[in-house]
């Protein structure tokens, strides 16, 4: 009994993740080892580890891991014991479907790839494989959405509509009630009710884990007609949805501490500040060449009146090797001087035979005169999900399995350490490419065990490189430029990589197999920002609160003086009556003062620079259409190149001036006039003729390659030849 529960359980792994049945009878001979699955079916049925989930203020809901892989084992039996049904009610959803040409379709996704720089390097031979691609099939800007943000560009991708059919409209997405910003793609609440048991507080109920972009992925689509998909890390997936396939989430996927990525910042440095922007700092005394801390970890609402759960942490410095050994939980890891370790597991201890694990690297940024030991957001651990991160739930536990463990967190890269100068450019290159590494095991991993079906991952390297290093590709000299010789070319390097990529992937096709290499948007510099909410103060749209403190999170704003307010990166709100919790403009004033804003915004000249700072204004219910309309901001802005919304106006900080020089390593954007920054797409078919592809017409292109009729809802339309 005990050996036909270790072979279902190998078996599920392979047949339910990828339906690989043609594989069956040659499982065994490229499988982990019997010993290997014993010993994990020990470690997750002995171990006192335990999955929760998590998110701002959400506390946890347990479940053990015990009980997971146990109904997965039960699954994995069903699906055996089924499989005859099954094929065949497979098989008569798909009687309805003609055969199509293709047996897969393969999506390169490189986020912010940017078609001129693309076009330029081609040019000039630097670029061999996209070049070859093109030439065989097709190249061409690829239009993306308004506005032009990942989160929102990439649902697009998969729903084949616009945001007011999507709701994705940005990152964050004020309350209307409260005026609070909340994270626009999904929410995460505690049980509504728990039971207080002595110094314990028991959840009665499921914590509520719910994505709000609505319409439905093309590969849900697909997998009501039978056909199989591999999902890796594409934005706006989490919580993971189920489907007929796999899918691991990626953007927006918070840390264990429920937020997008915190860092922490152990240092020597009596002088430094608690506090940083994206992170914060822990100030330590050095004693016998080491030092002791705590790592903060999530809080425990298990406990009544529980804090943080904490783990200590004990770092010994030998100056003379340059390294540090960290031990966390007797486990001891050695962090060379400017090298980021492997990952790291930080066990939460949460109460008698309950833990939370998270896993982290550490960096060691310098030992002379300071010790400063960076430590990356505290990953959730994909042995042991904190949160529905992958579906089916034990994928994300196969993958760290086959490969190891990996970064799980949706903004893995940490740019508001190199932001802050916590790490230097080569600390923060060397972690973007750990976790590309890992993208691509991932990736290929999928291509040879999908043969039928789709097979999806989006690579979000380009996008964090290029935002952190065009200072380099185009000069500025207001922003940090340490070293320009040696990172002048970090841009194009890593186009060069892509096309590495982009030439393995070919290998790996059958002439049966059709590619799609696209990205979301492309990428322009970033130079000067624009306090929207300044702008909108000076023009008497909005007024401070006479005590206003400089506090993010629209906390300044007099409510009962204000019409109009910013929040996120392209949009205004107009303050509602009867919508918003204090608005005071009527609805008949709504039309009027729409389109008084935008005129005046689009006349808006940046008189230090002698340009014009915004190309468009885009009036919502003009440009789009769709069920979600109400939840849009009333205006987008479209800057000229150059120009975004400023740091502080983004959350919802009223600063002093208008303009602001953007003194950041953040560098090259995106979030401008959509029009200025078309995305990439290369396939190997040609295009159908007329109008330039968009977007949204990705999704009903896949699904006609398998013969599967995009649905009506889809405002996109198929533009590859088959």
């Amino acid at each position: 009994l005990a050996l036909l529960t270790l072979n279902c359980t190998e078996i599920i792994y392979e047949w339910l993740f990828f339906r690989c049945s043609s594989e069956l009878p040659g499982l065994m001979k490229n499988k982990l080892s019997i010993i290997t699955v014993i010993t994990i079916l020990l470690i997750f049925c002995v171990s006192d580890v335990a999955s929760a989930y998590i998110g701002p203020g959400a506390g946890f809901a347990f479940i053990t891991s015990f009980f997971v892989l146990f109904a997965s084992i039960v699954v994995a039996i069903l699906v055996l014991l089924t499989a005859p049904l099954r094929l065949l009610y497979r098989a008569i959803r798909r009687r309805g479907v003609k055969k199509g040409r293709f047996d897969r379709v393969v999506v390169l996704g490189l986020d912010g790839m940017d078609p001129g720089l693309a076009g330029e390097m081609m040019d000039a031979g630097e670029l061999p494989n996209f070049s070859r691609l093109a030439s065989e099939g097709a190249f061409s800007p690829l239009e993306t959405t308004l506005p032009a943000m990942s989160p929102v560009a990439w649902s697009s991708f998969m729903t084949g509509v616009t945001a007011a059919r999507h709701n994705i409209y940005d990152f964050l997405t004020p309350d209307r009630k409260s005026y609070f910003p909340a994270l626009s793609s999904s929410e995460v609440r505690p049980p509504s009710k728990s039971l207080k048991l002595g110094g314990f507080n028991i959840p009665l109920g499921k914590p509520v884990v719910r994505l709000m972009r609505k319409g439905r992925p093309f590969w849900n689509i697909l997998s009501d007609h039978g056909i199989f998909s591999s999902i890796l890390r594409v934005p706006i997936t989490f919580p993971a949805e189920p489907f007929g396939g796999h899918l691991l989430s990626a953007m927006c996927v918070p840390d264990l501490l429920g937020t997008q990525g915190e860092f922490t910042l152990f240092t020597s440095m009596k002088n430094a500040g608690e506090i940083y922007e994206g992170g914060r700092t822990v100030i330590v005394n050095i004693v016998n060449q080491g030092f002791k801390a705590d790592i903060k970890g999530p809080s425990n609402s298990l406990k009544q009146n529980g804090g943080p759960m904490n783990v200590p942490l004990v770092v010994f410095i030998d100056r003379k090797a340059g390294v540090a050994e960290i031990t966390i939980g007797g486990k001891t890891t050695v962090a060379e001087l400017g090298k980021h370790t492997g990952w790291v597991t930080i066990p939460f201890k949460a109460g008698p035979g309950i833990t939370i694990t998270g896993i982290c690297r550490f960096c060691l940024m310098s030992i002379e005169p300071e010790v400063n030991l960076y430590m990356s957001p505290i990953n959730i651990d994909p042995n042991q999900p904190a949160l529905p991160i992958s579906h089916p739930y034990i994928f994300s536990m196969y993958l760290a399995k086959a490969q190891g463990p990996y970064a799980t967190l949706g903004l893995a890269e940490d740019t508001w350490a190199l932001n802050e100068r916590v790490l230097d450019e080569e600390a923060f290159l060397e972690q973007a490419y750990l976790n590309h590494e890992e993208r691509e095991k991932m990736f290929f991993l999928s291509l040879k065990r999908v043969r039928q079906g789709t097979v999806a991952c989006v690579f979000d390297t380009t996008d964090r490189i290029q935002h952190m290093f065009w200072r380099y590709h185009e000069k500025c000299e207001h922003q940090p430029l340490d070293n320009y010789d040696t990172y002048v070319g970090t841009i194009r390097d890593l186009y060069r990589r892509m096309d590495d990529l982009l030439g393995r992937t070919r290998k790996q096709l059958g002439p049966k197999d059709a590619l799609i290499v696209m990205s979301d948007h492309g990428f322009k510099a970033f130079r000067r920002g624009v306090d929207l909410n300044a702008w909108l103060e000076h023009e008497g749209y909005l007024a401070r609160r006479p005590d206003a403190k400089g506090e993010k999170f629209l906390k300044d704003v007099d409510w009962s003086r204000t019409k109009a307010y910013a929040l996120g990166l392209s949009g205004i709100f107009i303050n509602l009556k009867g919508r918003e919790g204090r608005g005071i403009v009527e609805k008949s004033e709504v039309d009027a003062l729409k389109r008084e804003i935008a005129s005046k915004l689009e006349c808006l000249a940046d008189e230090e620079r002698g340009e014009t700072a915004i190309a468009k204004v885009h009036i919502a219910d003009e440009v789009m259409n769709g069920p979600y309309l109400g939840n849009a901001p009333e205006l987008f802005v479209g800057y000229n190149i150059g120009y975004r919304n400023s740091w502080d106006c983004a959350i919802g900080r009223i600063g002093a001036n208008v303009f602001e020089d953007n003194n950041k390593s953040w560098s090259g954007d995106h979030c401008i006039e959509p029009s200025l920054v078309p995305g990439v797409l290369f396939t190997n078919l040609k295009l159908n003729g007329g109008a330039a592809p968009r977007i949204i017409d990705i999704a009903p292109s896949i699904l006609s390659l398998f013969n599967v009729k995009p649905p009506s809802n889809m405002e996109g339309r198929p533009v590859l030849k088959v």
